[in-house]
């Protein structure tokens, strides 16, 4: 088999939380470029993987990646909090372990016509599924200033909010910010450049966007909610997150079910990558893995 399409975040960590074993049936809801879900299926002989994405390019591409596991492997293409309306078997439940990967794919992120790199030029697209919803350039165009800044600050934890709306909106009133490159300078020289940064000044505006254009919280706290009744009792829930908002609400969801008895954590303190790891894989630098185990069947479990 060919090499996995990226490079997968705290691969041994997943896999030992999942605890991935023969026969065992997983559900990657994140399955991007499938690097977590080709080690879960080498990993354990027998084992079956649902793969779900909602970017069908990126499906197609991996899902003839993971050929070669046969009827182990299956894709589904949908939303994962949706995806127990695409398909029967997950609706059905009764995973042993459950995968949420929430970073954006490294297919995706230099996918210049996708829109999501500001190093590439392209649209300001920005949609997962593009075939559905509102892009980046448009939202940029609709929203007021102050939406815009509490936009900025919300999900992109951009403490130059207010400067960077006013920048876009000020260029705006003369012509619609409609290409990535031109979003990136807009933000460079509003914020006063480089000046020797570790990230490119754009990075949180593009993050910001690119998590509201796909409603990426209240798609997490859906899907959350939604995994307790596809998890057999036993079964592992493993989440990586990427970004402050996104852990906060895994905690609180954890917690919340721990406390009514319906989830165990298995890890007490949140994993983050070692030194090593950033140093190979600088988008691993933000990684942090929370994971669980259902303790008790969920109400209502398998009925549709």
């Amino acid at each position: 088999m060919g090499e996995a399409l990226h490079v997968p975040v705290l691969v041994e960590e997943v896999l030992r939380f999942l605890d991935v074993r023969p026969g065992g049936r997983y559900l990657d809801l994140t399955l991007g470029g499938g690097g977590h879900a080709r080690k879960i299926l080498e990993r354990a002989a027998g084992s079956r993987l649902i793969g779900v994405d909602r970017d069908a390019a990126t499906l197609e591409r991996t899902a003839r990646e993971l050929a070669g596991f046969g009827d182990r492997f299956r894709a589904v293409h949908a939303r994962f909090d949706r995806a127990d309306e695409a398909d029967a078997e997950i609706a059905a439940g009764a995973f042993d372990g459950i995968l949420l990967d929430l970073g954006i794919s490294s297919l995706q992120l230099d996918a210049g016509e996708r829109g999501l790199s500001f190093t590439t030029d392209g649209e300001l697209d920005m949609r997962m599924d593009r075939s559905v919803g509102e892009t980046a350039a448009e939202l940029l165009q609709r929203l007021s200033e102050q939406e815009l800044a509490d936009l900025l600050f919300r999900f992109g934890d951009e403490r130059r909010a207010r400067t960077i709306a006013h920048a876009i909106v000020a260029r705006r009133r003369h012509a619609p910010v409609r290409r990535t490159l031109e979003l990136a300078d807009l933000v460079e020289r509003a914020t006063g450049g480089r000046r020797g940064a570790r990230i490119h000044p754009a990075t949180r505006t593009f993050q910001a966007l690119r998590m509201a254009v796909n409603d990426e919280l209240g798609s997490l706290e859906r899907v959350l909610a939604k995994s307790l009744g596809w998890l057999a009792d036993g079964g592992r829930l493993v989440v990586l997150a990427f970004h402050s908002g996104e852990d906060r609400v895994v905690k609180r969801f954890f917690r919340q079910e721990a406390e009514r008895g319906a989830l165990a954590p298995l890890n007490r303190r949140v994993v983050v990558p070692e030194a090593g790891e950033v140093a190979a894989n600088p988008r691993a630098r933000s990684a942090k893995l929370r994971a669980a185990r259902r303790t008790r069947p969920p109400a209502g479990a398998g009925v549709m």
